[in-house]
């Protein structure tokens, strides 16, 4: 029997739900998932990036109710530390929360011009300017980790809190034709192919919901 329940929202544009499976993934935690219906109209704000994740993703363990993915992934690192969400090292430490925090409250221009949608592929999308400086930013970030941690993954060889933070971001980039130059293609190229992201990206493929405000010929 599962531990926990997962609360998400459509696996096709939910960003905040696929970061919400994959920190729960990286702990090893057993639990199963709980749809929210695109059309309940909290879901829907968080889905058209109204607002913040209010609702969901939601982790139900017990007695404990947990929402919001940076206390989600707190919450699974103190429960779960075998599971080394974190680096070991202190500096890493730090900046694995620091660059998890800036991609929780920010990158605002990139949420509304690239809406996460799995299903999508537009080769040669045009990146408006103010978009532009979050990718350069992000990108930045990855550079900066992987030079410094050697890679594959933020922090080495084994994904973190951070990765999971940026796979969304990942498949943005794939979605809209972002070109991000080798090391970070790289690393993308290992985040696609990390079998959770894997597992959700199959999943929302098979998924029947559609919102047309997200599904428009950018």
């Amino acid at each position: 029997m599962a531990e926990a329940t997962l609360l998400i929202s459509s696996k096709n544009y939910s960003s905040w739900s696929l970061r919400g499976f994959l920190l729960a993934k990286l702990s090893g935690l057993s639990f199963t998932e709980e749809r929210v219906s695109p059309d309940d109209p909290r879901a829907r704000e968080e889905l058209l990036m109204r607002s913040s994740s209010i609702l969901v993703p939601c982790l139900i363990h017990g007695d404990v109710t947990v929402w919001d993915t940076i206390a989600i992934a707190e919450y699974l690192n103190e429960l779960y530390p075998e599971a080394h969400m974190l680096p070991a090292d202190t500096v890493a430490r730090a900046r694995c929360r620091s660059i998890s925090g800036e991609m929780h409250s920010g990158f605002a221009a990139l949420r509304s011009s690239l809406p996460m949608n799995l299903r999508f592929r537009k080769p040669g999308f045009t990146v408006w300017s103010s978009a532009q400086s979050d990718i350069d930013r992000i990108t930045a970030i990855w550079r900066d980790c992987l030079t410094t941690w050697k890679g594959p993954f933020l922090f080495g060889h084994q994904p973190t809190i951070a990765d999971c933070m940026y796979a969304p971001v990942v498949t943005r980039f794939q979605s809209y034709d972002v070109n991000v130059g080798p090391l970070c293609q790289e690393y993308c190229d290992t985040i696609l192919s990390w079998s959770p992201l894997k597992e959700w990206i199959a999943d929302a493929k098979d998924e029947p919901q559609e919102i047309i405000e997200l599904d428009l010929d950018f």
